[in-house]
């Protein structure tokens, strides 16, 4: 199998890599809450397959967007480029709460050639017509849009990154997500394409599964309203991840079948100790 079929089979099986048991896109922050007059947080980004692990391949983080309290838009300090994984330093100059987001859309899928060779392709909604011929036949098209975040707060907590954009899945802070404790109850509120996301499937995932040996997973679904409250389990780093449709049947000896779009979201957040 060559290494773009892989990686589209992988693709197709994790909608976005974002599954509980495929390699995952993280970022991960030193910490969520960041004290002191000087205060700076450093984010590792990579692709594991155990969460929050350096086991696989760092992310790439060139369109990584940090937007601060006052919406202003912030500059990647520091960075350093791994075999494992990349890094960044954010400094954080004002009081309140950082968005830390990579956001891509992505177009893939297969073609019949003029020659009747089965041929596959992703790119975006820009190199579509160059990816595609135009006498291409059963073309097969899957699109994407997947968002990944991270939040970090110095001084008191607020919302004012939390303005959702109408496009994809997004989750709109109940509870903030830098105020999380153990024990206690925190609602999210999942959007797609900007209207509620109902019955929507959304897995709690904590890291360090190699020393539990279990995965750990809080599944649940939103109600009508989009809505869903998980009550906090122990204190640690853990992933929000949602993923819609639901992955259709696989048939036995067949690639998993795709629907034309698909929308994926992620976020790492801190659960402190009560």
């Amino acid at each position: 199998m060559s290494t773009l079929k892989k990686s589209l089979v992988a693709l197709a099986l994790a909608g976005i890599a974002l599954s509980a048991h495929a390699h995952k896109p993280w970022l991960l922050p030193t910490s969520t809450i960041v004290e002191g007059k000087e205060a700076w947080v450093t984010i590792d980004a990579a692709i594991s397959e155990g969460l929050f692990d350096v086991d696989h391949q760092p992310l790439k983080i060139d369109t990584v967007v940090i937007t601060g309290p006052d919406g202003a838009k912030l500059e990647k300090q520091n960075v350093a480029n791994g075999k494992m994984r990349n890094s960044f330093d954010l400094k954080l100059p004002k009081p309140g709460t950082y968005k830390i987001e990579l956001v891509s859309k992505n177009v893939f899928g297969s073609y019949k050639n003029a020659a009747g060779e089965m041929k596959r392709f992703r790119g975006t909604e820009d190199t579509l017509a160059k990816d595609v011929p135009a006498d291409a036949t059963e073309v097969k098209l899957t699109r994407t849009d997947s968002r990944l975040e991270t939040f970090v707060t110095t001084g008191d907590p607020d919302l004012a990154v939390f303005k959702t954009t109408g496009v994809g899945l997004e989750m709109v802070p109940v509870t903030h997500p830098n105020d999380l404790r153990a024990g206690e109850k925190a609602t999210w509120r999942f959007l797609l394409d900007g209207k509620p996301a109902a019955n929507q499937g959304v897995s709690l995932i904590p890291g360090g599964v190699r020393y539990r040996g279990t995965l750990g997973e809080i599944r649940q679904n939103t109600d009508a309203k989009g809505e869903l409250t998980f009550t906090l389990p122990a204190a640690g780093m853990y992933m929000v991840s949602s993923s819609w449709p639901a992955a259709a049947p696989q048939a036995q000896g067949q690639p998993p079948q795709m629907a034309p779009r698909r929308a994926s979201y992620a976020a790492t957040v801190e659960i402190l100790p009560e």
